[in-house]
């Protein structure tokens, strides 16, 4: 279902919760042996409606009418809530043995051992807070992949391929 929340958003304050610098989490992502790349499923409908505000997300169909329980996608703050949650779930864990960036998520270590037990914590964090990852877009212990439209490999940052590829095939004037 898709609802067009202008006059809501129009009527709300803007949360002004900054969103990470993406240039500091490729950095802090790249150099690393193992790599593991998570993607939340339904970012935004993890995150419940607190009950009161439940009837501003209102929507009327031919057979009844509806509200949201959890956040729904639209909202113009719901970017800047769902990254706060991240930065809370992971406050211990981010810049450490992680990285995130509203819901993709790098788990960077410089060993196997430490790999398997960065994971464990991260595992322990998102199932302490009910949260659900995405399996078709989780990759783990790599030595490289794209985070945030960067290749980042224990090399550090490097040519994107698909990009290369295209400007390779680009033809001369």
């Amino acid at each position: 279902m898709c609802v067009d929340y202008t006059d809501l958003n129009k009527a709300c304050p803007k949360d002004s919760y900054p969103l990470p610098s993406i240039d500091k989490l490729v950095d802090g992502a790249s150099g690393h042996a193992l790599l593991s790349f998570l993607d939340a499923y339904s970012r935004y409908n993890q995150i419940m409606m607190h009950p009161p505000d439940e009837v501003h997300t209102s929507f009327i169909t031919d057979h009844a009418n509806y509200c949201y329980r959890v956040m729904p996608f639209g909202l113009k703050n719901a970017g800047a809530t769902y990254q706060r949650l991240m930065d809370k779930v992971f406050q211990q864990q981010i810049g450490r043995n992680m990285e995130v960036y509203v819901d993709d998520m790098v788990v960077k270590t410089t060993s196997a051992a430490d790999h398997v037990a960065d994971l464990a914590e991260v595992f322990a964090q998102v199932r302490k807070h009910n949260m659900r990852l995405n399996p078709e877009k989780c990759v783990f212990g790599v030595q490289g992949g794209k985070f945030l439209g960067f290749m980042i490999t224990s090399r550090g940052i490097e040519a994107n391929p698909e990009k290369c590829k295209a400007i390779i095939q680009m033809q001369s004037p």
